[in-house]
Parts: structure tokens; C-alpha cells; sequence
């Protein structure tokens, strides 16, 4: 087996593969890859220089992980994942990300293919009017300085309270859409210029709103999709994928620049310098940690202003209520983030950097409604080849700290993709497929065609495997906006 690395890899089983920390000095933990042998060999080098990167940070505890989904990133790879005791670890920008708490809702309908395929342009149209996407796009929900903190603070239940969704959302959302913790005094004025016109957003890059289709012949586990919402019968679905924008990108670099600053006052020293870090109780690291769930919370508030948009421009297209069409939210969850959760050990920092919280049943952080099952897991794949909805389970909690992929993850630069297709001909050639795309830049939709990620029924194929997730349906694309 050849890779992209002189390390020695170990096979741990067939879907797990670890580098002992006798690989690079200073490694507290080993490193953990999830990935079949054909994902492992195809995985880029700086992967492996990551995740042993991780394994070094102070207070890391059991193993640095990586999902199959994994490839280079900023600090941690993406698809990273890793959890710090709280009195003797750190806490690292890093390993959460820019976009700090970007993640994906899935909303279901009791639409069908049939009913939604005669209206499909015009709808799209109207999402795409509704939901600006973009560089720079700013929304209509309008706030001053003091409710934008508000907005910082209570999250999704900001927007419900003002009519932007409905109370029962609040319980598919993880953290009911509001973490605790969160301090707009650790804010610049310059993180807040850039979010305060952006909720109801999606931005740009791989960020999308997808109108999908749930075919029964592609549902895994009939009575667990049904307690999900979805039924099958060529359902239509809609899944939103972005996170804080401009606004967590900022808090990112304001705190990066800090802890480049604070770690001689700790000694502390890092394999790369995009891992810079604090001690997670130092003021440094709780004025990042509250600045973090600020973000987080805007992100939460930022998905929830767009569904209600989202049923706003089905209601309008197809002249009834989005109650009497069941627009309901199955889950909406972040991977871009870092939270105290308890686990064997005790309580954990866990980094989820482009990995999803993947808990299994009667964890108590779950709805009612989802402690039988475990937790929705909602993965997206290309905009070309579809989408998956899992749950989480019981093994994940014991070797993942309940974590999986967030989606197939790239194999090839954005560079690379525009040089092998013109967003122009990459629209003409869904369209003949029958998904209708509407994109802002067509440089930027060249950049997310489908052969610039790993195939992500190979990827959901491996986590399924390895029994860290369990797959439940598979979800088709008809439409796509793109920023």
C-alpha cells in the first residue's frame, strides 16, 4: 500500500488505521484515520502531517482523529477531530475553524417529486431571491449594535421570538440553537461590522441550499427514516448548508493573533503555527471560547432566518401554508466547532473542525423525539451527486467522542477545478440531469464540481462500516443555489 507519507500506518481494523507517536517527536496521543485502504492511499500528505500535528498539543487526550472525509486544512485537517481535558489542555482556533459553526439543516415536506418537478424553475428562482448567496451578501433582517448582541447571546430563539421560524424548531436545533457561555464583550468592533448585515446569508465557497429528493428505493432503515420525517415516496426535502460568514472568520483571526501572543506566557510551542493555542482556562482561552459561541450562536440565528425564507418561497410558489406542507426541520447541526461535553474520562473540550457531533441514543443533550434513534447526522456530498442523512450511535461515543464525517470532502484545489470546467458548461450539463442551479458566480460554481470531492457513498460506506455512524438515507439534488 502506497501513501502519501514515510509514517508508519498501522491497520487497526479494516476501516481504522493509526501512526504511533513514536512517528514524530512530541506526540502525546497516537493519530487515528478513519478511511477505507482506497480512501487512506488517496488521502493528500498533509493530512497525515495534521493530525500527527494535533496529536502534540497539550492535554489531548486518548487519540488525534481524522475522518475518512479528510484533507488539508487550516491547523487541524478537515474532517479533524480532538478533545482536551479541560484543566491541563487548550483550546485552538484552529481546530475549529473560520467559518465557526458552519453547519447543516435538513428540513422535511409532505411535498412529493411529482408535485414540485411542473414548479421547480420558478421555485428556484424564488429561493434564490429570498436567500441572498455570495460574497458580501447581506440579508433583510435588519439590527443595531444592541440586538445583533442579542443575536450573539440567544441564537435561533432571537429569531422565533420575532417570527422567524416556528417553537418547535428550537428542538431539532443542536443546543436548541442557543449556547451558553456566550459574551459580545469579547467582540471587536470590526467582527461586527462584518456579521451584522449577514443573517440570512449563505456566502460563498461550498456553501449551498439544496432542494433534494428522498426515492424510497434509496431509504436504508424505513422505521428510523420515518421517525425522522422522512418517508420516502420520492419526498422533497431541503437541506441548507453555511455557518457565521464574515462574522466567525473575524473572531477566528482577532483570536489567532492573541494566542500567537500568549503561548510563550504559558510555554507553549507548536509543530505549525496555525495551531496556535491557549491553555482552555486562561483568560485567553475563555474570552475565545465565549467569542466562539457568539459566532456559533450567530450561525445558529443565520440558518434559522433562512428556513423561514425557505418557506416563505414555497409558500409564495405554491400558494399554501409551510404548515400544510410539514415543512418541518429534522436537525440542524454544527462541524465547525469546539464544546465541554461529557464523556468515560469526565468532561472534554472536543474540536469538531469539518466533523459532525454524531450522538448515540438517550444521550441527554437529544430531543425526546431522537433519544430512541441517536442523533441526526446530516452529511452533504457534491451539489451533482446527493446527500446523506444518518444517525449516531453508541460506538461513536466510545471511540470518536460521538463524532463522524461532515461530507465527502475535496480531493482537488477550487485552482484545479476552474481549470478543468467553465461554470457555464458545468450548469448546461446538471440542468440536462435535471438539477437546476442558480449561482452568483459561475467561477465559483466550476469550483464545486462534483469530480473536485471524494465520492461520498464511499465515505458514508465507511463510517456506516466502521459503525461510528449509521446510515439511513440517501438524498438526491434537483435544485441548487450556489454563492
Amino acid at each position: 500500500m502506497k501513501l502519501n507519507t514515510a509514517m508508519t500506518v498501522n491497520r487497526i481494523s479494516d476501516e481504522v488505521w493509526e501512526i504511533p507517536v513514536t512517528e514524530k517527536p512530541g506526540m502525546v496521543v497516537p493519530a487515528r484515520i478513519y478511511a477505507t485502504e482506497q480512501i487512506l492511499t488517496s488521502m493528500d500528505s498533509g493530512v497525515f502531517e495534521q493530525v500527527t500535528n494535533v496529536a502534540c498539543l497539550p492535554g489531548i487526550r486518548r487519540y488525534a482523529l481524522c475522518m475518512p472525509d479528510g484533507h488539508w486544512g487550516y491547523g487541524f485537517p478537515i474532517g479533524g477531530v480532538a478533545a482536551f481535558d479541560p484543566h491541563e489542555g487548550v483550546i485552538s482556533p484552529g481546530g475549529v475553524g473560520y467559518d465557526i459553526n458552519c453547519g447543516m439543516r435538513l428540513i422535511r415536506t409532505d411535498l412529493t417529486l411529482e408535485d414540485v418537478r411542473p414548479r421547480l424553475e420558478p421555485l428556484m428562482t424564488e429561493l434564490f431571491r429570498k436567500v441572498p448567496a455570495g460574497v458580501g451578501s447581506t440579508g433583510f433582517v435588519r439590527v443595531n449594535r444592541q440586538e445583533f448582541e442579542e443575536v450573539m447571546r440567544k441564537g435561533a430563539r432571537w429569531c422565533v421570538a420575532r417570527g422567524y421560524g416556528w417553537q418547535q424548531d428550537l428542538e431539532r436545533i443542536e443546543e436548541q440553537g442557543c449556547i451558553p457561555g456566550a459574551d459580545p464583550s469579547k467582540i471587536s468592533d470590526q467582527a461586527v461590522k462584518r456579521g451584522i448585515n449577514q443573517l440570512g446569508t449563505l456566502g460563498s465557497g461550498n456553501h449551498y441550499l439544496e432542494v433534494q429528493v428522498a426515492a424510497q428505493e434509496r431509504i436504508f432503515d424505513r422505521e428510523t427514516a420515518a421517525k425522522l420525517g422522512v418517508t420516502g415516496h420520492d419526498q422533497i426535502v431541503v437541506m441548507v448548508h453555511c455557518g457565521s460568514r464574515g462574522f466567525g472568520h473575524q473572531v477566528a483571526s482577532d483570536y489567532l493573533k492573541v494566542f500567537e501572543k500568549a503561548m510563550p506566557r504559558y510555554g507553549i510551542s507548536v509543530k505549525d503555527q496555525q495551531l496556535a493555542c491557549a491553555p482552555f482556562r486562561s483568560p485567553e482561552g475563555q474570552d475565545y471560547f465565549a467569542a466562539m459561541n457568539c459566532a456559533a450562536n450567530s450561525a445558529f440565528a443565520n440558518r434559522q432566518v433562512i428556513t423561514h425564507q425557505i418557506r416563505e418561497a414555497f409558500s409564495s410558489v405554491f400558494g399554501r401554508p409551510a404548515e400544510a406542507m410539514g415543512m418541518e426541520i429534522v436537525y440542524d447541526v454544527a462541524h465547525n466547532i469546539a464544546k465541554v461535553e461529557r464523556y468515560e474520562e469526565g468532561e472534554l473540550v472536543v474540536h469538531r473542525k469539518g466533523s459532525t457531533r454524531a450522538f448515540g441514543p438517550n444521550r441527554p443533550e437529544l430531543p425526546d423525539r431522537y433519544k430512541e434513534t441517536g442523533q441526526p447526522v446530516i452529511c452533504g456530498g457534491s451539489m451533482e451527486t446527493g446527500s446523506y442523512l444518518l444517525v449516531g450511535t453508541d460506538r461513536a461515543m466510545h471511540e470518536t467522542f460521538g463524532s463522524t464525517m461532515h461530507g465527502s470532502g475535496r480531493t482537488m484545489s477550487r485552482a484545479q477545478a476552474k481549470r478543468s470546467i467553465r461554470g457555464e458548461q458545468l450548469k448546461k450539463d446538471m440542468a440536462q440531469r435535471g438539477i437546476i442551479v442558480k449561482a452568483v458566480s459561475m467561477s465559483g460554481l466550476a469550483e464545486e464540481a462534483g469530480f473536485a470531492y471524494k465520492n461520498i457513498s464511499d465515505v458514508v460506506e465507511t463510517v456506516d462500516r466502521a459503525g461510528i455512524t449509521r446510515k439511513v438515507a440517501e438524498l438526491r439534488p434537483i435544485g441548487n443555489i450556489k454563492g
